[in-house]
């Protein structure tokens, strides 16, 4: 490891408060990395008459498990329970997932937290706690999946602008800010009454309005370094322009784009989650945030919603900002280890 990564990695380190939110962070993403085995309504697997049964990843049908009905097997239909009960069953903490309606629970919906369903249910009885795992890991992945490509596509953009200068950056620079001037708003209201969204396509959408952010850090950057003495060294030794771009000009320029990543997966989950408010985003059998908060909204008798929504989203947000917070300070080169500390 170089001296200067070694002091980077020190500088977050003495940054407590960024440390142990990286720490929080990590530990929930993970946890919902596997909410399938903690909140499901199928079991994780069991061993029926000899036989290993994995529902968890499986779908079996009703006569495999020595029912009657050739359809998937429901596993909190009483029949289906009482074949099962016979052998050995591991059911996961909570035994609903995100799309489960509990058709037991007593009226009215949204029921208030119980022992059965800890944080209640929606108006369409499914539970809560469950919903926010699910939308907690989807929130995440999003984020992360639209940053990666956002950040891709900004990086590559503002390479070629700064490195190449003249007419490609004039040109560049007047596409980025018609690019930039386009309503974003409208033109998602457009497209959703044309296809209807998925995942994928959401995803593809909002990245094409995102990657302008990174854009004229990177340009900046290679503005600056394509005149220094070793590109113009690599240039006379003939070595060609995307070997310069990558393995001269690009880490120098890394440096400020990777400040700016952890504020970027912060506003993807906040615009996603917004979307999703104003019905403009996912299909409603995705487990969003969203429109949870819409369920809130409607539901103001309900105020275990809106309080669990808001501490999710909360908590979220907040521990990416001190986050990207350390990572800001730590590629600082300004910045010792001493002053990074935070108690």
């Amino acid at each position: 490891m170089s001296p200067i990564n070694a002091r980077r990695i020190a500088n977050f380190r003495a940054n407590r408060r960024a440390l142990w939110s990286l720490r929080i962070f990590l530990v929930l993403f993970v946890i919902t990395l596997c909410a399938e085995m903690i909140a499901n309504d199928r079991p994780i697997f069991m061993v029926l008459k000899g036989k290993l049964f994995v529902p968890m990843l499986i779908d079996y049908s009703e006569t495999e498990l020595g029912g009657v009905l050739p359809s998937a097997a429901d596993y909190r239909d009483p029949f289906v329970a009482d074949l099962i009960s016979e052998g050995l069953v591991l059911w996961p903490l909570i035994r609903y997932s995100h799309n489960t309606i509990n058709w037991d629970v007593e009226l009215p919906l949204p029921h208030p937290p119980d022992g059965e369903h800890w944080l209640g249910t929606d108006s369409s009885g499914n539970d809560v706690l469950a919903k926010l795992i699910y939308g907690f890991r989807l929130s995440v992945l999003f984020g992360l999946s639209m940053t990666v490509l956002a950040s891709f596509i900004g990086i590559t953009v503002g390479a070629l602008q700064g490195y190449f200068g003249g007419l490609t950056d004039l040109i560049g620079q007047r596409m980025v800010e018609i690019w930039t001037g386009l309503p974003v708003l409208f033109v998602l209201i457009i497209l959703n009454s044309i296809v209807e969204p998925t995942f994928f396509w959401m995803l593809v959408t909002l990245t094409l309005f995102s990657w302008m952010a990174l854009t004229g850090v990177v340009r900046a950057e290679f503005l600056r370094a394509r005149n220094f003495e070793f590109v113009r060294a690599a240039r006379a030794m003939g070595v060609g322009n995307l070997t310069i771009m990558l393995r001269h000009v690009l880490p120098n320029a890394m440096t400020a784009a990777l400040t700016y990543t952890p504020f970027l997966l912060n506003s993807s989950i906040a615009t996603l989650t917004a979307l999703d408010f104003l019905n403009l985003g996912l299909p409603l059998d995705y487990p969003s945030l969203g429109r949870l908060l819409t369920q809130a909204q409607a539901n103001l008798q309900a105020p275990w919603l809106g309080l669990s929504v808001f501490a999710t989203l909360a908590t979220m947000l907040t521990l990416l900002i001190f986050v990207g917070e350390g990572v800001r300070d730590a590629f600082d080169p300004r910045r010792t280890i001493g002053s990074t500390r935070h108690d």
